[in-house]
């Protein structure tokens, strides 16, 4: 378990990026032109050995070969940060092989989301390592408006990052909150609860994110996470975009009833809508393992990180 947080260097404009695929294999012309975005916003952006690949059944190679990838990207010294293609499914190969020590050694903002919220919680938890839950090449780069830049730069340079209703945040349960930032996907989470890997969500300002799955689901997965006691002294929650988490011929507002349903034994402020992950576009940047305030009073929510995800002595 970390026990402090450990923040890469800050990344400089023309700074080298690596583009990886952990997990499932990308569209290739998605790729291509998520790179070229990035090599827009001034980025030396460039594709891992196998960030193109194809491995049966689905996935961008095999798990050392994933594995070696996100290795050589940490390890290499021209590299100032590492952003995935997109997620889909295979992360959780990845968790036994990676090096926790040679990635501490070397610590880079690694840019993922959905099934890669196992790797970044992993990391989190083991070395302190900060995470940023936030664009993929293929999946939001590579789309016109996919990407809230404000977030992304500020995450990377070193500001504070600060969004609210513009990022679509939407007030459940008002109050104020200070924590630790965590979460990422939730059914990836729950999946990992009785496993070594599972994630350390006591006592956080938890995001949590997900996509097409019906509000009943979402119930049983936040019942889940309540009976394995993962929130307790949760300070605040978030929930995200929850594209598509709606079930045909119920109310527009079921999820948001089930959320309140379900938390309502936990007297914290709730907060619905932040487009980060799973999103409709404008993908927000959310870095995990640092401080943040929710702020949800007098319908205008915000939340607004209280230090730095990045060290900036030193600019990678």
């Amino acid at each position: 378990m970390a026990d402090a947080v450990l923040r890469p260097r800050a990344v400089a404009p023309g700074s080298r990026i690596a583009v990886v695929s952990p997990a499932s294999s990308a569209d290739p012309d998605r790729i291509t032109r998520g790179i070229a975005a990035l090599r827009a916003f001034g980025y030396d952006a460039y594709a891992a050995e196998h960030a193109y690949g194809r491995h049966p059944p689905y996935f961008s190679g095999s798990p050392q070969d994933r594995a070696a990838d996100l290795h050589r990207a940490f390890a290499d010294p021209s590299v100032a940060a590492i952003i995935c293609t997109r997620g889909g499914y295979g992360s959780n190969y990845l968790l036994n092989l990676l090096d926790l020590d040679l990635i501490r050694a070397h610590p880079k903002p690694f840019f993922a989301y959905s099934d890669h919220t196992a790797i970044q919680s992993w990391i989190l938890d083991q070395i302190g390592l900060v995470a940023f839950h936030g664009p993929m090449a293929a999946a939001d780069f590579s789309c016109e408006n996919g990407v809230h830049l404000a977030s992304f730069q500020s995450a990377l340079t070193g500001g504070l990052v600060s969004v609210g209703a513009e990022q679509g945040i939407r007030i459940l349960r008002p109050g104020r909150a200070r924590g630790t930032m965590y979460g990422g996907c939730l059914s990836i989470l729950t999946a990992s609860l009785g496993t070594p890997c599972a994630p350390q969500t006591e006592g956080k300002l938890l995001f949590l994110e997900d996509i097409g799955v019906k509000p009943y689901q979402i119930d049983r997965m936040l019942r889940h996470m309540i009976l394995a006691g993962k929130f307790e002294g949760v300070c605040g929650f978030i929930f995200g975009e929850m594209l598509n988490c709606v079930s045909a011929g119920t109310a527009t507002d079921l999820l948001e009833q089930v959320i309140l349903r379900v938390l309502e034994p936990f007297d914290v402020p709730i907060a619905i809508g932040l487009r980060s992950g799973h999103v409709s576009g404008g993908n927000v940047t959310l870095p995990f393992g640092i401080e943040a305030e929710l702020l949800l009073e007098n319908n205008q929510p915000l939340l607004r990180y209280v230090e730095p995800a990045v060290s900036i002595d030193h600019a990678g």
